[in-house]
């Protein structure tokens, strides 16, 4: 059991070129089996905190692990609806620039400050990740962006300005920092590691 956090980990890993694949040489033939390998992807994410939780295992080097394969499986479906959609992209570039913006932003300055890259999971960007399963379900099963595509711009901008917060309240390098509002507290002396954990 202490092992298979690591495995559900490695098989979401394992989603994205496979993801990456399907769309580019399959095209409109593979968008229900995309999204049957997005939401099983979800699952592996929900269980292997909970299982990691359970078992003891939950560290540093899981959460970094956990945060980063997160980032490329995103990434892989969003390659994904440009291969099946790339009109509906480029109509829709702003947006999907702000969200890359702001992602690449998080990154440089938490390697900036800290030498590491972020690994917050901050409860807005669960909030994010959840919308935009529901934006890519739009994009990749029904071919249109609409609502829940300018909600993932909308939550994803907010979302990424509190990690942004949070990198800059903290003093050290920190995983799984609910929000900027907790770092704020950590910085403060009223926080310990324990309470922040949540996920």
């Amino acid at each position: 059991m202490k092992t298979l956090p690591y495995i559900l980990i490695a098989l979401r890993f394992v989603l994205a070129p496979v993801i990456f694949c399907l769309s580019y040489f399959m095209g409109e033939k593979s968008r229900f089996l995309i999204l049957i390998l997005m939401y099983f992807g979800l699952l592996t994410d929900i269980f292997d905190g909970i299982i990691a939780r359970k078992t003891g295992v939950s560290s540093e080097r899981l959460r970094r692990m956990d945060s980063q394969t997160d980032m490329i499986f995103w990434l892989s479906l969003g390659f994904a609806v440009y291969f099946l959609n790339p009109d509906l992209i480029k109509d829709e570039w702003i947006g999907v620039i702000i969200i890359l913006g702001m992602e690449a932003v998080c990154y440089i300055v938490s390697w900036l400050k800290f030498g590491k890259e972020t690994c917050t999971h901050a409860f807005l960007s669960k909030m994010w990740g959840l919308s935009l399963l529901t934006a890519f379900t739009y994009l990749i099963g029904f071919q249109q962006a609409g609502w829940a595509f300018y909600l993932t711009v909308v939550l994803g901008f907010v979302a990424h300005i509190d990690v942004i917060l949070i990198i800059l309240i903290l003093p050290k390098w920190q995983y799984d920092v609910p929000s900027s509002f907790h770092a704020w507290k950590i910085r403060k002396g009223k926080h310990t590691k324990k309470t922040v954990l949540f996920n």
